[in-house]
């Protein structure tokens, strides 16, 4: 190897090595949220014209409804039409609640969260849906709950 190899191969590692420290020291070294939204990907399909949620007008509920609001005490089956693809259904709640669904896909698993009220004092869970569905909604402690059925 020639000397001048040795210095590109040197600078190449120095370089490596400091951008390493600049990411880790950059870090907020906080985990994220699963609330969080997607940034740059959810800002591309805004653009293109792709809604990536659920229409709440084709979601329907065994539980009292009023608009895109579902009450109930207790438990509530919310039953949401075949999207075509996979889609987003977005349940906020000024409370906790319990949201139970299967998973997306081929996958023979069912996935149970209980969503908690944020910073902000909303609670809120996105389920992904890609085929005609049952999401069952809870309230801990067997009270009434509030849930919306959301556009975004």
């Amino acid at each position: 190897m020639s000397g001048r190899q040795k210095v590109v191969l040197v600078t190449l590692a120095v370089l490596l090595v400091a951008f390493f420290a600049l990411a880790v020291g950059l870090g907020g070294g906080d985990q994220g949220r699963a609330s969080d939204r997607p940034g740059i990907v959810e800002r591309l399909g805004r653009l293109s014209g792709a809604s990536t949620t659920i229409d709440p007008a084709s979601v329907r509920a065994d539980c009292d409804r009023t608009g895109d609001v579902l009450t109930f005490v207790g438990g509530c089956a919310v039953d949401v039409a075949d999207p075509g693809e996979l889609r987003t259904l977005v349940l906020r709640s000024g409370r906790s609640f319990v949201v139970t669904a299967p998973a997306p896909g081929d996958a023979d698993l069912t996935v149970r969260s209980e969503v908690e009220p944020d910073d902000g004092g909303e609670a809120v869970a996105r389920i992904a849906v890609d085929s005609a569905t049952t999401v069952l909604l809870g309230c801990p402690g067997g009270v009434g709950c509030t849930v919306t059925v959301a556009a975004d």
